[in-house]
This record gives structure tokens, C-alpha cells and sequence, in this order.
């Protein structure tokens, strides 16, 4: 919900007095709104956006240079009264008209239609648009009543564009009116808006569902679908923009990937990685594409993707410069394109695991290797159906990420040894390869950890030995964590995956050392690990990103250990079974 107010009575004036002290370089205050801090030049068709506030960086967010001369800002989610638009229409106009641009809401086409006469009255020229993209609120034989939500930024920014380039009234309106045309979009909303001082949003999805054709003014979507992955709702954006697709489409367009105000940039990227792949697979190039917050709705978690068709002269308007409090375009990149060349990206093709030269091995090898492969699954499937439980404990005074991140480090160690083994790697190449992927895709501590002792204990083995007897394992296990602690530079008692490690190895060792097979010294060590993790609830971090929360811990297992010996538990089953068999 929107926590930060005075007065929610006085919320959108409290927003604008610091929002023109912050930016009042670029823009000034005026009756209704905000206007350029310049004086708009002779011969420049003037370009006023607006509608209620709630929607930043729209309306008053894209003032300046290249995007539009003032906005009229209203109460939130409510459009601005005739009155205030004829006064920032009026402050912003020159001598060579105004066009003012709004979303298609009934009240904002009433007020802003309303501010236009007033001025065509006073002998200035004044035109109207209204956005119409949202796909979800009316048919395509109706264009007309459909809502204006993200695609009003791609409209507003041709118009700005075309004024800043010295276009008359007639030209400024009929681009805008062409993009209108050309543009679609399709939201989602997971959650609705909470207006500053309410207790409850404005409207809610039941769990595990999403809002499908939601407003930007807290409007619950047209209807509901089942919560889907990234790639599944990039698929079913990608299809509803498309739907409509003009049949003189040029293969080029401008796309939006929007952020509602809690959707953030990290789940966007995820979105857009999908996004990008699907419209290159239907044909269309991607202009200079815009991923981000650019028209939100409060706190709404939810996203929409907009495109825009593109001719020759949108495009051109499209790829503009443009200045202004929330949006910059075309000088950093300008400056950037006078350095030196661009560097060109990786050739790609084929993992280097499946490009790389397969070590020779022996029969012993690839059995042993073929055993990695059996352990690194096994350990995946355990780790896949404790990673809530694994993030649960780590959350206690770390990040929280400890299940995921293990997760996917063993899930490429598993792709990567499989791959090794199905080639007629030995063990040692496939520990090696193993334990590089893991520390490549996992990331974080331990991430690192497990790949540079997975590489050190597969350095210990040997790809062509004849054997592999108990007392290579153990001291290939041993070598491992031998680098763990170099590497990581924690002590027994710092609780850390070694107040689990190490008691694992040392019961292995001794197990070993009397003579046990390695299956039952395994199972002992498992044991000493399962119970040497849990008596890790007992102290209090001393290394790591759970220190400085340290006192919190207590009576809470370490995430690291847990999960060691976890694995170590997982891999025990898979032994067995060999054993028997």
C-alpha cells in the first residue's frame, strides 16, 4: 500500500511541491500543473499531456525537451478539471497552438475537450487526442471506447518529438493520430492499488490468479487467469498485441514492457528475455525497446506490453532525443556511439562442455563418473523438495536465497555431468565440469564454494586409474573441502557448511580407516553430518551476510549445513541401491 503521506487530501499537491523542487530545472509550477522552465520558442507547436496523478513518471515526468511542453495533473486516478487544463494549456502555448493528449476516460475527454474550445475561442489553436490502445476494454470494431493506459507514453513522445522538430499543428496532431492507430496493449495485474490513507486496495486477485485487461486507474482487469510463469505471460502478451497487427505492417516496431509500480525491473528483464525471443519469431524488429516504469498505477503489482507498428516517420519520432525528469534519450548514446567500436558479442552455438576434448578413460572411470551423475541427480531431487524450507531458514538472518541458489547450482552441475558422461568422460573431467557449472550458474558464496570443491575433489581422482577404491573417495572428499576452507575462510564453529562438512568427513575417514565398505561409511557420516547440522542451531553466525544479524539465528540451523548434509544423505540412497543391485 502507498505508506508515505501528510494529509491524503493534500496528496497530490504535497507530491507536486516536491516533485518541482527536486526537477526545477527542467519545469515550473503553473495552476493545474507543471510547464517547461523555458518559454516554449516561436514556431513551436506546444504538446500538453495529463490526466489524474498515481501514474509517475507519467504525466509530469516526460516535461522537457523532445517529449511534451507541460502536463496537467489531477487528483490521483482523476481527471483534471477543464480549468486546470486550459490554464497549463495556456502557459505551455506559443504562438503556433497546443495539441493536449490524454488517455480515453470520459471525464478527461469532457475537461480537456472543454480547455480546447476555450482557447480556439481566445484565438489560440488548440486540438485534442485521446489514446485508445487498451486491447482488453473494447473490440476492434470499437476502437473508440477502448481506454488509453502504457500506450499513451508512445503517443505522447511522437507528439513531442514532431513539435520538437518544428512540425506545424496539422503535422504534430496527424502523427500522434497515426501512432494512436498503430498502437496495442495488453496488461495483467497480480495485486490492485491501495490509495494513500485507505486500509484495503482498491480491488484484490484471489491467490494463484491474475487480473487479464486491468486500467491504470486501479481498475480490476476484464477477467481472470490462472498466475503463469514469466514465459508463459510473455507468450500471451506476444499473442494479444499481435492480434491486431495492420496489414501494412512494416516488420518494425517500438515496444514497451511496463512496470505498474511493484512488478520491478528484474521481473521485467525475466518477462522481456521471452518477449523479445516470441516477436523476433514472428518477423519484427525491435526499436530501441523501453523495459521499465513509464506509466504505473500507484502500487499495483502488474505489467502490460505495448506495441507500437511502425512506418518510416514514427520511427524517426521514435528514436527522437528527448530530456526531460524521467526520461533521457539519445545523448548518452550519442556520446557513447564517438567512442570506440562496438564490441561484438560472443559467437553462439554450442556449450564449451559439449565443444571441449574428452579426456581418455578407463572402464573404472566412467563407471565412477556414471556414479557422479547418479549422486548430482539424486542430490537435485532432495534440494528441489526442501528449497522452501532451505530459503525459510536462511531468510532468519540472510537473504533468503540459500534454496534457490543450491537449486540451480546442482541443476547445472547435473546438465553439465550428464553431458560429460554421455561423451565418455571419466570421473575426474566430470567432477571438474560439474563443479565449474555449479559455480558458474549458482552464484553467491556458496555457490562458489561447492564449484571449487567439486573441482578440487575431481582433481584428486583420475580419469584412467583401474580402480577407485573408498580411500580415493574419501580423500578426494577431503582435498574438496580442504579448498572450501581456503577459499571461504570460516573455522569450525562459524556456522557454516563446514560445522557439517567436517564432522562428515572425519566420520568417513574413520569409518573407512576400520575397514568399513564405503557404502556403510557413508551412511555413518551422513548421520554425524545430519546430526552435527542441526546442533549448528546453537550458534551464532561469525562470516557471511547473516553476521550482522547474528542474535537473530539462535535456535535456527545454519542453511549451509543443513543443506551439505542434505546432500550428503541424498547421495547415500543412490549407493545403496548400487550396492544391493
Amino acid at each position: 500500500m502507498t505508506h508515505l503521506f501528510n494529509d491524503p487530501a493534500t496528496f497530490t499537491e504535497d507530491m507536486l511541491a516536491g516533485f518541482l523542487d527536486a526537477n526545477s530545472d527542467y519545469v515550473t509550477g503553473v495552476p493545474g500543473g507543471v510547464v517547461r522552465a523555458q518559454e516554449t520558442p516561436r514556431g513551436k507547436v506546444a504538446v500538453v499531456v495529463g490526466g489524474g496523478s498515481g501514474h509517475y513518471p507519467a504525466f509530469c515526468g516526460v516535461v522537457g525537451r523532445g517529449f511534451a511542453d507541460g502536463a496537467v495533473v489531477g487528483n490521483i486516478f482523476t481527471s483534471p478539471s477543464a480549468q486546470e487544463a486550459y490554464t497549463v494549456a495556456k502557459a505551455a502555448s506559443g504562438d503556433a497552438g497546443v495539441l493536449i493528449l490524454s488517455g480515453n476516460y470520459a471525464g478527461d475527454v469532457l475537461n480537456f475537450t472543454s480547455a480546447a474550445q476555450r482557447l480556439t475561442a481566445e484565438g489560440t489553436q488548440a486540438r485534442v487526442l485521446f489514446v485508445t490502445d487498451d486491447l482488453a476494454s473494447a473490440p476492434g470494431t470499437e476502437t473508440e471506447r477502448r481506454r488509453g493506459v502504457a500506450g499513451d507514453f508512445v503517443v505522447f513522445r511522437v507528439a513531442g518529438a514532431a513539435a520538437e522538430a518544428g512540425y506545424d499543428l496539422d503535422a504534430v496532431e496527424g502523427a500522434a493520430s497515426r501512432a494512436n492507430d498503430r498502437t496495442r496493449t495488453l496488461g495483467v495485474a497480480f495485486s490492485g492499488c491501495t490509495l494513500p490513507g485507505a486500509r484495503t486496495p482498491l480491488f484484490t486477485v484471489p491467490e494463484g490468479r491474475m487480473g487479464v485487461g486491468l486500467g491504470i486507474h486501479g481498475e480490476p482487469g476484464v477477467s481472470e487467469a490462472d498466475m503463469p510463469s514469466a514465459s508463459e505471460l510473455a507468450a500471451r502478451l506476444v499473442g494479444g498485441v499481435l492480434a491486431e497487427r495492420p496489414a501494412d505492417c512494416s516488420g518494425r516496431i517500438a515496444v514497451i514492457l511496463n512496470g505498474l509500480g511493484t512488478t520491478k525491473y528484474e521481473e521485467l528483464f525475466v518477462v522481456w528475455a521471452t518477449v523479445s525471443r516470441l516477436l523476433a519469431g514472428r518477423g519484427l524488429t525491435v526499436v530501441e525497446p523501453e523495459v521499465g516504469e513509464l506509466v504505473t498505477s500507484l502500487d499495483m503489482a502488474g505489467v502490460s506490453l505495448t506495441v507500437t507498428f511502425l512506418d518510416e516517420e514514427l520511427e524517426s519520432l521514435w528514436r527522437a532525443p528527448a530530456d526531460t525528469p524521467a526520461y533521457r534519450k539519445g545523448l548518452a548514446r550519442l556520446v557513447q556511439d564517438e567512442g570506440g567500436s562496438r564490441r561484438r558479442s560472443p559467437a553462439q552455438g554450442g556449450s564449451s562442455i559439449e565443444a571441449a576434448q574428452i579426456p581418455r578413460a578407463t572402464p573404472a572411470g566412467r563407471q565412477a563418473a556414471a556414479a557422479v551423475v547418479a549422486a548430482l541427480s539424486s542430490m537435485r531431487t532432495a534440494l528441489i523438495g526442501s528449497a522452501d524450507e532451505l530459503g525459510r531458514i536462511d531468510a532468519v538472518a540472510g537473504d533468503g536465497d540459500h534454496g534457490r541458489g543450491m537449486v540451480k547450482g546442482v541443476t547445472a552441475a547435473v546438465e553439465a555431468a550428464t553431458t560429460l558422461a554421455e561423451r565418455g568422460a571419466g570421473v575426474s573431467t566430470v567432477l571438474i565440469g560439474a563443479g565449474d557449472a555449479w559455480a558458474a550458474k549458482a552464484g553467491g558464496t556458496s555457490g562458489a564454494l561447492w564449484g571449487a570443491g567439486m573441482r578440487a575433489a575431481g582433481a584428486r581422482l583420475s580419469d584412467t586409474a583401474s580402480i577407485i577404491t573408498a580411500e580415493d573417495v574419501s580423500d578426494a572428499l577431503r582435498q574438496g573441502l580442504n579448498t572450501i576452507v581456503a577459499l571461504g575462510k570460516a573455522a569450525p564453529g562459524d556456522k557454516t557448511l563446514l560445522d557439517a562438512a567436517l564432522p562428515f568427513a572425519d566420520a568417513l575417514e574413520t569409518a573407512i580407516g576400520r575397514g568399513a565398505d564405503l557404502v556403510t561409511a557413508w551412511d555413518e557420516a551422513a548421520a554425524v553430518a545430519h546430526t552435527a547440522a542441526l546442533a549448528t542451531a546453537n550458534l551464532v553466525p561469525k562470516t557471511g551476510r547473516a553476521r550482522p544479524l547474528a542474535a537473530r539465528s539462535m535456535g535456527t540451523p545454519d542453511a549451509g549445513a543443513t543443506s551439505y548434509a542434505l546432500c550428503v544423505r541424498s547421495v547415500l540412497s543412490v549407493r545403496t541401491k548400487e550396492h544391493a543391485e
